[in-house]
This record gives structure tokens, C-alpha cells and sequence, in this order.
């Protein structure tokens, strides 16, 4: 369990706060809008109404006691940007800041977030790559090149082990887990059956996958 400090509760920060919830995580929420923290309160340890760019409003809250301080804020990015840089200033371990935009992804880091996540961007890439085959499941861009995809298996590969395929030395591509009645069994050896039933997980070069799964 960490302790968690969600600051913005827009669509976003809302998402956030019911996910780490679910997680079972501490969670302190704070919105300059009582309406939009009375929403969240069944999700959160605590929440409090107040504005993030005031550094003293900020210090009261004990920035250096959260494991990790989220910046959820969308719809004011001056704010965004002064509430990242004053919970640095004030001693947050770790900041992980919402962007909109590749150029306010640029102005974060530099100015204290120390991880940056850019939703429409991922949904973006999420949103092409699954549409162009039914059998792409999920997507995780890891970076330029690699990702992880779940996908189904081929009517080919069906039955067979993974020894007998070989993709690891065919492709490049690693076979992480396979889905079994929606639980995820990562314990995948050399003697593995793929079904079709089952989807699978797999790591590569984007190349490689879609060369190996004609995608």
C-alpha cells in the first residue's frame, strides 16, 4: 500500500482516484472545486478543497510524506505547471504530471515532474494499433521500438508448444503470458501449448510482431 497525493479531480484525476482505490492505496485528493471533491470522497482516504498553486496550502498537506504526488490537473496548464514545480520544491519523492501536448510534456520535466503520462497521446497510439486486426487484444508502447501486445492465437500455432515454434529465434519475440479463462499465467516454458482459446502475451520490436502476426 502507498500513500498517494492526487491533485486535480477533472475526468482524469476522478479515473485515477477510483483505479488507485481499487488498488487499495492511500489516497489525499485536493480540488479547488467542492462539487468535484465531494464526488471522489467514496474513493479517497481523505480529500480537501484548495488550491494547489498556493505553496502554503501545499506545505500544510506534508508533501515529503506521499510515496508519489499525481498532477491531474487539464483544464489549466499554467496551474499544472506551478503545482508540479512547487511539490519538487517542496520535497515530493516522486511527480508524475499530466500533458496535453508534446511541448507541456517538455515544460514538466523540466520544471520538477519526474514522470510525464499524455493520455491522448497513448489512447492515440492505443486507437491505431488496435484497429488494424480484430486480434490485437490490448497494447503497451514501452518505447520507440518495443511494445507488448495480447493477442490471439493463430489458427497455426494452435496445439503446438513454444519450443515448436520457436518465434524467440525466428522474430525476436518473446512469449510473456498466456490468458487462461481471463486470469493472466505468466509461467510460460519451452513445453507450453498455445490455444486458440487463450490469448497470449508477447514482447518485441513492432516490426517483428507485425512480420510474425501479418499485422
Amino acid at each position: 500500500m502507498k500513500s498517494i497525493l492526487l491533485v486535480g479531480l477533472g475526468r482524469f484525476g476522478r479515473h485515477v482516484a477510483r483505479k488507485l482505490n481499487d488498488l487499495d492505496h492511500e489516497v489525499m485528493a485536493i480540488d479547488c472545486s467542492e462539487e468535484r471533491v465531494n464526488e471522489v470522497l467514496p474513493f479517497v482516504t481523505n480529500a480537501q478543497i484548495g488550491d494547489s498553486t498556493n505553496e502554503e496550502f501545499l506545505s500544510s498537506l506534508g508533501i515529503d510524506n506521499y510515496d508519489a504526488c499525481i498532477v491531474a490537473i487539464g483544464d489549466n496548464f499554467q496551474n499544472s505547471l506551478e503545482t508540479t514545480s512547487l511539490l519538487k520544491e517542496l520535497g515530493a519523492r516522486k511527480v508524475i504530471a499530466r500533458a496535453a501536448s508534446g511541448v507541456q510534456e517538455k515544460f514538466l520535466l523540466r520544471n520538477g515532474a519526474d514522470e510525464v503520462v499524455y493520455p491522448e497521446k497513448q489512447l492515440a497510439a492505443w486507437t491505431a494499433i488496435r484497429c488494424t486486426s480484430e486480434d490485437i487484444l490490448d497494447y503497451i508502447e514501452l518505447d520507440d521500438d518495443y511494445s507488448i501486445l495480447e493477442l490471439t492465437v493463430p489458427d497455426d500455432w494452435h496445439g503446438k508448444t513454444v519450443a515448436e515454434l520457436d518465434i524467440r529465434r525466428k522474430y525476436g519475440i518473446t512469449v510473456l503470458g498466456v490468458r487462461v479463462n481471463g486470469k493472466l499465467n505468466m509461467d510460460v516454458a519451452h513445453d507450453t501449448v498455445l490455444e486458440k482459446e487463450f490469448p497470449i502475451l508477447v514482447l518485441g520490436q513492432q516490426k517483428a510482431v507485425q512480420k510474425c502476426f501479418r499485422l
